[in-house]
């Protein structure tokens, strides 16, 4: 699915003739009628994002999604999910808003996550304003202890020598 929606945005043509290709082909075009209706204009595809010395990742578009600057994650799944289930979702959307605009100096103001299913069911999950920065505190949060732990396994183990 990924592969059909990078091309798509690119504006270049794909096609796998496999059932599994078929079946991403039509999920892609259900992300592409639904989720990527409003999106005005493209700043980047498979853009690759990172918070020098914290962390790095790539995500899958930014762009200008119903007026707003906006970072997008393409999700497959297996079958709908509910809101409370997608909490690492968004602290990682929330990471690649924080480097966006640290690296790029934006002011990124969504992230939005677009899913579909194998039965075409299309969800869409936003982040922003206090919401967003909710999150992005959290994933802070989140890469401290990252940090911590990795100190304390490195600490344990010169202890042992």
């Amino acid at each position: 699915m990924h592969k059909y929606l990078e091309n798509y945005v690119l504006g270049e043509g794909y096609e796998d003739l496999t059932p599994l290709g078929q079946e991403s082909k039509r999920m892609a075009e259900k992300v592409i009628e639904l989720g990527l209706a409003p999106v005005e204009g493209y700043y980047g595809s498979e853009v690759t994002l990172y918070y020098p010395g914290l962390f790095a990742g790539s995500t899958d578009l930014v762009c200008i999604h119903n007026g707003k600057d906006t970072v997008v994650d393409f999700k497959q799944a297996n079958r709908p999910k509910r809101v409370e289930y997608i909490g690492d979702y968004y602290l990682q959307g929330a990471m690649y808003c924080m480097a966006h605009d640290y690296v790029h100096k934006t002011q990124i103001e969504q992230f939005v996550i677009m899913m579909c299913t194998p039965d075409l069911y299309y969800q869409e999950f936003k982040l922003e304003g206090g919401e967003l920065r909710k999150y992005k505190h959290e994933a802070l949060k989140r890469i401290d202890m990252y940090y911590e732990m990795k100190n304390d396994e490195k600490e344990a183990t010169l202890w042992q020598d």
